[in-house]
C-alpha cells in the first residue's frame, strides 16, 4: 500500500538531519520575512503562523526541529494579541480626536500607500532605511488620507490637522505593537526548533 504524502514527507524528515535543520532555518527566515509585511499593512503575523502550523504539520516530528501544536497555539496568541493591539492604537486615536468613518476608512489606506512609498524610498539605506521609511511614511499616508477625508467632508483646518495626527500617532503606534507581537511568533517559533 502507497504511503501518503504527509507519511512521505515525515520518514523523508528522519532521514535526513540536515534537511530537518534547512526546514527548521527556512522556517525562521520565511517567518523573518512575513514579520517585515507588517511594515507595510500586510498580515505578516498570520503569514507566519500559518507557516509555524503548516510546518508542525508536514515538518520533522521525532527530531530536534519539530514543532508541535503548544507553538502553533502561542504563535497564534502573539499574532492575536498584535492585531487586537494595532486596532484599538488607531482606532481609539482617531475616534477620539472626533473623526468620520470616511477619515478612518482614508486613513488605513493612506497608510499603505505611504508604507510602500517609504520602504522603495528609503531603499538605498541598508537594512534599517526600508523599516524606518515605511513605518514614518505610513504614519504620514494616515495622517494625510484622514484629512483629505475630514477636509472634503468640510471640516476647518485646525480639526482636520488634529484627527490627521491621531491618526498618524496611532498608525505608528499600532504598527510598533504589531511588530513587537510578530517579533514574539518568531521566538517563538525559534524556541521551539531548537528545544
Amino acid at each position: 500500500m502507497p504511503a501518503s504524502n504527509s507519511e512521505f514527507l515525515l520518514a523523508a524528515w528522519n532521514l535526513a538531519p540536515l534537511g530537518a535543520f534547512l526546514a527548521a532555518l527556512s522556517l525562521i527566515v520565511f517567518c523573518v520575512f512575513a514579520w517585515a509585511l507588517n511594515l507595510i499593512a500586510l498580515p505578516g503575523n498570520w503569514i507566519a503562523v500559518l507557516a509555524v502550523a503548516l510546518y508542525a504539520w508536514l515538518g520533522p516530528v521525532e527530531s530536534r526541529a519539530g514543532v508541535g501544536m503548544a507553538c502553533v497555539v502561542i504563535a497564534f496568541g502573539f499574532a492575536l494579541l498584535g492585531e487586537l493591539f494595532e486596532f484599538f492604537a488607531a482606532a481609539a486615536g482617531v475616534q477620539r480626536a472626533g473623526a468620520s468613518r470616511r477619515a478612518t476608512f482614508f486613513a488605513i489606506v493612506g497608510s499603505v500607500g505611504g508604507a510602500l512609498l517609504g520602504a522603495v524610498v528609503a531603499l538605498p539605506i541598508p537594512v534599517v532605511g526600508p523599516v524606518v521609511g515605511a513605518v514614518l511614511f505610513g504614519g504620514v499616508g494616515a495622517l494625510a488620507g484622514a484629512m483629505f477625508a475630514e477636509w472634503t467632508n468640510g471640516r476647518p483646518w485646525k480639526e482636520n490637522w488634529r484627527i490627521g495626527q491621531a491618526a498618524f500617532w496611532g498608525r505608528t503606534i499600532g504598527t510598533a505593537g504589531k511588530m513587537l507581537a510578530g517579533l514574539g511568533v518568531i521566538l517563538t517559533a525559534t524556541i521551539s526548533v531548537c528545544l
